[in-house]
């Protein structure tokens, strides 16, 4: 925030007696064109991104841009894999991930746009938000389906009004910490998202989830005895839960982090550890692998249908008899 005080009076004296000598009577037009900065805009080593945001956002657009170049490699990888496999597992993933896409870009867009006149797209910046909310929640109900052997050892899945209930609340929860961050907390006050009331719930919230999350995929491997399905699931959960646990701990250490690096720290951590998640999952359900152990549907060539159903042993043609 920038604050200007307007006096109309001047300095007029020596260096050993300076006074001020009021010009309110004294009729002037005068037209100036103030642009306030942070640091030298005509400086020798000069940013352009930094100008208009204050130190504790100044680096969030390079962040951004190179987040966006991350999942503008991820994205079309997955959007190639979806061709090749027609099954719900894979379209939920390829949602979650292309409203991600969307939240990075419309973040782009309005840092750089606020980086260059100091205003930005404020509609399209709640407009990412609400794409990053539906993003998460899409990927937490994929990670419990999964840890249900949705798909990979069961077709069926067990108890499901809690499943929904569980991830219906945890979504509304979600948006209620956001709409409390944009309503109740003023902009001014030297707090995070997770130093509120529904930060602490939506935190304890997810560590409830973690440890269902982990019953549910021990449960699972108890079920299962193809070993290339145990190894999915090994690896399935090591990758995924760091993805859970990473957000506490976060919020724990910005506890200690000065306001000037925490939004940046947060920033950094969460965006990293979300990318991170995604590519894991799309490595995992990448089809030359999925084909071990997903119950996934891709396209086959009819032809070969038809040789298979022709060896089969109830078509081998019998001898005549005369």
């Amino acid at each position: 925030f920038w604050y200007v005080s307007l006096v109309a009076c001047y300095r007029n004296g020596t260096e050993d007696n300076c006074t001020w000598r009021d010009s309110s009577k004294e009729k002037l037009n005068i037209d100036y064109d103030i642009w306030l900065a942070n640091g030298n805009p005509y400086g020798p080593h000069r940013n352009p991104f930094e100008f208009q945001l204050s130190f504790d956002q100044q680096g969030t657009v390079e962040m951004y841009l190179v987040l966006l170049g991350l999942y503008l490699i991820l994205v079309p990888l997955q959007v190639y894999a979806a061709v090749h496999q027609h099954h719900h597992v894979t379209r939920l993933y390829t949602a979650s991930l292309a409203l991600q896409l969307q939240f990075v870009l419309c973040s782009v867009i309005h840092m750089v746009k606020f980086a260059v006149d100091g205003e930005g797209i404020e509609v399209l910046c709640i407009v990412g938000d609400v794409m990053h909310l539906f993003a998460q929640s899409l990927f937490m109900l994929l990670l419990l389906l999964l840890a249900k052997g949705w798909a990979i050892t069961r077709t069926e899945l067990t108890w499901k009004p809690v499943l929904f209930c569980v991830w219906l609340l945890y979504t509304c929860v979600g948006v209620l910490l956001y709409v409390w961050n944009m309503t109740e907390v003023d902009v001014i006050d030297d707090i995070d998202e997770y130093q509120t009331f529904p930060g602490w719930i939506i935190l304890i919230f997810r560590l409830a989830i973690m440890v269902w999350f982990l019953y549910e995929l021990r449960s699972t491997m108890l079920d299962e005895n193809d070993r290339a399905k145990l190894r999915f699931y090994v690896h399935f959960g090591a990758g995924i839960l760091v993805w859970f646990v990473y957000l506490p701990v976060v919020a724990l250490i910005a506890l200690q982090i000065s306001a000037l690096w925490r939004a940046k720290l947060l920033l950094g951590i969460t965006s990293s550890a979300d990318f991170l998640a995604y590519a894991i999952m799309a490595h995992l359900l990448w089809p030359t692998r999925s084909e071990q152990y997903f119950q996934l549907a891709s396209e086959s060539d009819p032809g070969e249908e038809l040789e298979e159903f022709n060896e089969a042993p109830h078509n081998v043609p019998r001898p005549q008899k005369v």
